[in-house]
């Protein structure tokens, strides 16, 4: 693991932030997307000085919270066709001096329980925020069913366990799967208290939901299988690696797949507006004998099934002891031909039986206990700016964060790039790539 950051790279982070903010995220090397919406300023850049150095980091490989599936065909959520619910003003969501001990005393009230689903030990440290979550409210309990379920699969359990004690209380979704979410009056809009310091393309408007985490695109590689390892995507055509590179997942259903068939995209020509590139790439690899059919998750990481990865960055840290038991050795390196990120939104479910406690648990994820937490295990947390501000990042762990260079590319594309990249997956990925 990668030694701690110091107050001086703390410093140099607010610096690209602050130049982030000026340039409205325009300032892009030629491989980023175009007509996006740029990553938070003062929220994007890793340490300067600290890029990640090679054989430290392994991606999680889970196929969870993943789909950034198509949306409902709009443009970036509006939020004001929102189901009507507990849509409270930031600050205001449980009135009196401290909001969170009447939320507390609510959430006692209807049984002490939130129910979550699809939130994976490894991915972007879940194990060690719900760990804090549970040591910050002992007597709330916290259980995850199906941990390794896609985002359409939250939604689905959402609609057939409506009305069941058993049913999802929060959620953990792709931005697309979000606004499906909005169309189908699936939020209860809840603004967290605080709302005003996460950036306003890291929320819904109308506080539908709630980004409280987001990452970019890595390979990883068993090291102990392929001692060269590929460090970037024009590396993955090297006859070399035939039979070893992976997909998290099918790219028309899953978010991490997306990601990499658009991070592909970009850097082979295409650009937000355009992922056939991406799809030709694969199909390419595919035809090459490079691609193989077995979808990464942290068992076909640990057993070798799967010796090149292609996975989100922070699917990393809560693999690396499980991977150092093995005796395997594993390098994550951060592809700097096709530099893509990508966010995960949480929120309410209407009409869930436990709302006050699904309110505690978003109100954790963003505060400074979930921020770290999400730190530690790689992602950058929304709020990124605001711990900065308020130096509760002194002395944080960030060793596990991507390359400050690199994230300061990141844009988010709008609901609508998604939607049409995500038409041109579902027309021509089975007829150019999975059936081919």
């Amino acid at each position: 693991m990668r030694a701690r950051r110091s107050a001086k790279a703390f410093a140099s982070i607010a610096t690209i932030g602050v130049l982030l903010l000026s340039a409205c995220g325009s300032d892009k090397k030629a491989a980023a997307p175009a007509a996006t919406t740029a990553a938070p300023a003062a929220t994007t850049a890793a340490p300067a000085g600290t890029d990640a150095p090679a054989g430290t980091d392994a991606p999680a490989g889970t196929d969870a919270p993943a789909g950034t599936d198509a949306p409902a065909g709009t443009d970036a959520p509006a939020g004001t066709d929102a189901p009507a619910g507990t849509d409270a003003p930031a600050g205001t969501t449980a009135g009196g001096d401290d909001p969170l001990a009447a939320i507390h005393d609510e959430c006692i009230a209807e049984g002490g329980v939130v129910n979550l689903i699809a939130l994976p030990d490894e991915w972007a440290n879940y194990k060690g925020i719900l760990a804090s979550f549970g040591e910050k409210y002992p007597d709330v309990k916290h259980p995850v069913t199906n941990p390794d379920f896609s985002s359409q699969e939250e939604l689905d359990s959402v609609v057939n366990l409506a009305g069941q004690d058993g049913m999802p209380d929060s959620i953990d979704v792709s931005p697309a799967k979000a606004q499906i979410a909005i169309d189908e009056g699936l939020w209860a809009p809840y603004q967290p208290t605080t709302f005003d310091e996460i950036p306003d393309n890291l929320k819904d408007p109308g506080g539908n939901w709630v980004a409280a985490y987001y990452g970019i695109m890595s390979i990883g590689t068993n090291t102990t299988i392929v001692p060269n390892a590929p460090k970037t995507w024009a590396d993955l055509t090297k006859p070399e690696y035939k039979g070893m590179v992976a997909l998290n997942g099918n790219p028309t259903t899953s978010g991490s797949a997306f990601a990499a068939v658009m991070a592909a995209s970009l850097a082979n020509g295409g650009s937000a507006d355009d992922i056939m590139p991406g799809i030709q790439f694969f199909a390419d690899l595919k035809k090459s004998g490079n691609l193989i059919p077995t979808e990464v998750t942290a068992a076909t990481v640990l057993n070798g099934e799967t010796p090149i990865a292609l996975d989100w960055s922070y699917n990393l840290p809560g693999l690396v002891k499980q991977i150092a038991d093995a005796g395997l050795t594993y390098e994550q390196n951060f592809p700097s031909d096709g530099v893509y990120g990508g966010f995960y939104a949480q929120g309410l479910v209407k009409n869930s039986p436990h709302q006050a406690c699904a309110k505690l648990w978003v109100e954790h994820i963003l505060s400074d206990e979930g921020a770290l937490g999400y730190l530690a295990g790689g992602a950058m947390p929304a709020r990124y700016g605001a711990l900065d501000a308020s130096g509760a990042l002194e002395g944080a762990d960030t060793s596990n964060l991507p390359p400050a260079d690199l994230l300061a590319q990141v844009s988010f594309l709008t609901a609508a790039q998604v939607k049409a990249a995500n038409d041109t997956l579902t027309a021509n990925w089975g007829p150019m790539v999975a059936d081919a």
